[in-house]
């Protein structure tokens, strides 16, 4: 009892809880975004299961490169066409942004849609060109 006391040992106990928490940190705000894929998984998920792959992207950005058969729906108008994305809802779906930060919302308002397999791609296109995966102009 008297280890706890101690103010010296108090502040050693309270330095490793914030950085125990700030460890934790990059896990806990991932799975808050939702579930990710890598360009590689990704690719899989377009060939295999047929996963529609939504870019969320401004029309602008859209038109200087997409992934192929990426359907546009910028995150503005998303939740009005969430309906017209995929026929089947429990398809997969995947969503694509130029850097992977804004696809968490676009993550969040396709679960509510009701569509049951969504993932947000890492890195979003960026990260898809750097592993030498061909867009579409």
């Amino acid at each position: 009892m008297n280890f706890f006391a101690d103010y010296n040992n108090l502040a050693l106990i309270a330095l490793a809880v914030v950085s125990g928490g700030l460890l934790a940190w990059p896990t806990i705000s991932r799975s808050a975004g939702g579930k990710t894929v890598n360009a590689t998984t990704a690719t899989q998920l377009i060939n295999k299961r047929g996963a529609v792959v939504v870019d969320i992207r401004e029309p602008a950005e859209y038109a200087k490169g997409h992934l192929p058969q990426a359907r546009s729906a910028p995150l503005a108008e998303l939740a009005n066409r969430a309906a017209s994305l995929a026929k089947d809802k429990s398809a997969p779906i995947i969503v694509v942004c130029q850097t992977g930060q804004r696809s968490s919302k676009a993550h969040a308002a396709l679960k509510q849609a009701g569509f049951g397999e969504v993932y947000s791609l890492e890195g979003g296109v960026a990260a898809w060109q750097q592993a030498g995966l061909p867009l579409v102009k």
